[in-house]
């Protein structure tokens, strides 16, 4: 029978001639603007690596999500072995690698052989240690995980309830789970895949009577399967934890041990050390490097976000551009329906989100190489900025990730009805993007480490007002201080015609806060949890302020934004910030500086700039580069051919559809002609 569907085109204005309209009426340059988010190197590895990997079937993203979670699994771990394969073939360095699985775009069942083993090995362990393992793991002869969360404790780490028993006779350790909740849980690459893994327990260590003290967490390093069968180890019982809300291509697992012996040799010992004779312990310089680990892959988060927004952001800016829904109340009833994106209600949800990508991308930038600098300090014995890393890590992780987390869902639902349908390619990235704001520390959880930090830096000016600090964060607290002291706090700054009073409010407002956490705290005596609220606002104002600081910083200094750059990107600017003022009001008028009717002004200065940024909608994704292999998306497509991309999707993909059904419900059979009741309840 013909199929007269093929025949049928969309009505118009088609969304190839929207896009090219909407590409037109903006005069930004966007291959300038792409060149100035992307100066390394990262297009061209993207091109290149996205070509290699659409040659191999297993990589098709056609009908992924209608496969069960165990096929999810299977295909994974089938595309993570081709991953390595390819890798060997071409020579692929670590960021070629990195590439691969970032188009590839789902967690990978060896994802955390690079994320956390082999760094947490070359971080944490002894010269020796190395010398030992790492030659191993990256060549990928051993396939490790990193297992510290348990089913009972996750954030807080010094709460973990695996013991490791030090037996001074034998110079072994002894791995034991005494409770349930002490089972490992959730530590990628666990369930099925990896045959090591460092785990974090207890260092428990005898005195002269031979009773064990805890000395805190520590890392271990421990084969747990057989490297031949595969199969679990005596003593441990291992398994992968089931379904989750994303990542269905990662086995996520749980852990038990039962007086599993390791030898003195798993502990490493970079930093902390166990006398194997005495069993006597010495501590790090820094109790912080411990966890390096965790802030390297907060830092890898931070700077992530940014991309995973503008993918969301990317599909929906391109397809509110094209979707037209009723005419304008005022206007021409007999006129072209109008775009989705020109009404005010869906731009103020899209356009700051549009303005976020960039205030992440600065900040990430800035993330990347704070973490770099930290690196180099601790391996030449500088622990100095370790702090600073840490604190800053752990607020900008739970901001950003918040940002872009919830940004995913204001596009989602933006899209209207298509927007709950396979077609958006934001079901998987929302599910997948969901574990970030509770892994790698729960976004409301670590902020009172960032506040803490703050905390401490505000006594540091007071009983040092006149010192010298090298940090930004010290400098806007002295600067707060003395105005508060000496001089008229009472000082307009004029947040609606000037880039640098906007900056300016961001910092006066966090120094505000932190005062006043540090008179609740330190001069009154009060509760640290009868805080936490307080706590966590201090930590969202002082990230708010790095994400505007650095993003104005950028437009004043850095040469690669270019003059046709940079008005549209200092409208950008100014909507993020604007828009977090509005949202964060009375913060900014408790810290002076900004009038209330400066304040309720804010709304009609926000829907300017969105007026001005609208025409740019699309060249400003577009600069993005998000290619249409990773996007996935039938709604985001850059040729604009949605309505098309839909209905073949449904129409000829969806292989619910190449099978005819019984419904009649006197009858068990359920596909017609076949008898398959009984197959189908087996798999239940």
């Amino acid at each position: 029978m013909r199929d007269f569907t093929e025949n049928l085109k969309p009505a118009v204005p088609t969304g190839p001639d929207t896009l090219a309209k909407e590409r037109s009426q903006s005069s930004l340059p966007v291959d300038d603007l792409s060149a100035h988010l992307f100066p390394d190197g990262f297009l061209e590895r993207q091109e290149r690596i996205c070509k290699e990997l659409q040659k191999h079937k297993v990589f098709s993203k056609q009908n992924q999500m209608d496969l069960a979670r165990p096929d999810r699994y299977k295909v994974g771990l089938a595309r993570a072995k081709m991953t390595r394969r390819i890798a060997e073939k071409l020579n692929w360095d670590d960021e070629d690698h990195q590439m691969a699985e970032y188009l590839i775009d789902e967690m990978s069942p060896y994802a955390l052989q690079t994320a956390m083993f082999i760094v947490t090995l070359r971080e944490q362990g002894s010269d020796e240690q190395q010398a030992q393992w790492l030659p191993k793991a990256e060549a990928w002869k051993i396939i490790g995980t990193y297992a510290q969360t348990e089913m009972g404790h996750g954030s807080n780490v010094r709460g973990l309830e695996l013991q490791a028993r030090y037996d001074p006779k034998t110079k072994e350790f002894i791995f034991h789970s005494p409770t349930l909740t002490s089972s490992k849980w959730w530590p990628g690459s666990l369930g099925r895949t990896a045959n090591h893994a460092v785990v974090v327990a207890q260092l428990m260590l005898p005195d002269k009577a031979g009773i064990y003290k805890s000395y805190g967490p520590h890392p271990f390093i421990t084969p747990i399967r057989d490297m031949k069968t595969h199969k679990p180890l005596p003593g441990i019982v291992i398994g992968d934890i089931g379904p989750k809300y994303g990542y269905p291509a990662m086995d996520n697992g749980y852990m038990l041990f039962d007086q599993f012996r390791i030898p003195h040799s798993a502990f490493l010992s970079r930093y902390s050390k166990v006398d194997p004779e005495t069993g006597a312990y010495t501590k790090p310089v820094n109790t912080a490097v411990v966890y390096g680990s965790l802030t390297y892959v907060r830092a890898k988060i931070i700077m992530h976000a940014r991309l995973v927004l503008a993918r969301a952001v990317t599909v929906a800016v391109r397809y509110l551009s094209i979707r037209r829904q009723f005419r304008d109340r005022d206007g021409n009833q007999e006129g072209a329906e109008m775009a989705v994106l020109d009404y005010p209600t869906v731009q103020i949800r899209i356009l700051p989100l549009l303005a976020t990508t960039f205030a992440l991308h600065y900040s990430g930038r800035a993330m990347r190489e704070l973490y770099e600098k930290t690196r180099r300090d601790i391996s030449s014995g500088d622990f100095s900025a370790l702090a600073e890393m840490h604190s800053t890590s752990s607020g900008l992780k739970s901001l950003c990730t918040t940002l872009a987390a919830d940004g995913i869902e204001v596009c989602r639902r933006a899209c209207g009805g298509h927007g709950f349908g396979g077609g958006t390619g934001l079901i998987a990235l929302n599910n997948e993007y969901l574990s970030k704001p509770t892994v790698e520390g729960d976004n409301w959880m670590i902020t009172q480490q960032t506040s803490a930090a703050i905390i401490k830096q505000v006594s540091t000016v007071i009983a040092n007002p006149d010192a010298k600090f090298a940090d930004f964060t010290s400098q806007n607290l002295q600067q707060f201080y003395k105005a508060q002291k000496y001089t008229d706090k009472g000082i307009l700054l004029d947040i609606l015609h000037n880039d640098k009073a906007i900056v300016d409010a961001f910092s006066k407002r966090v120094a505000d806060v932190s005062f006043k956490a540090h008179k609740e705290r330190i001069e009154k005596k009060r509760s640290w949890n009868s805080m936490l609220i307080q706590l966590h606002k201090l930590s969202r104002a002082h990230s708010q302020a790095m994400l505007v600081r650095h993003f104005h910083e950028a437009l004043e200094s850095d040469s690669t934004i270019s003059s046709k750059l940079q008005p549209v990107m200092r409208d950008c600017f100014r909507l993020f910030a604007l828009y977090t003022m509005d949202i964060e009001a009375r913060e900014f008028y408790n810290a002076g500086g900004v009038t209330n009717e400066q304040l309720d002004a804010l709304p009609d200065r926000i829907q300017e700039l969105m007026a001005k940024i609208r025409p740019h909608a699309v060249n400003l994704v577009d600069a993005w580069r998000i290619p249409e292999y990773l996007l996935d998306s039938s709604l985001g497509r850059y040729d604009g051919k949605v309505y098309e991309a839909l209905f073949h999707k449904a129409h000829r993909l969806n292989p619910l559809n190449r099978e005819t059904f019984n419904p009649n419900f006197w009858e068990d059979e359920i596909v017609m002609g076949k008898n398959d009741s009984e197959a189908i309840l087996a798999k239940l």
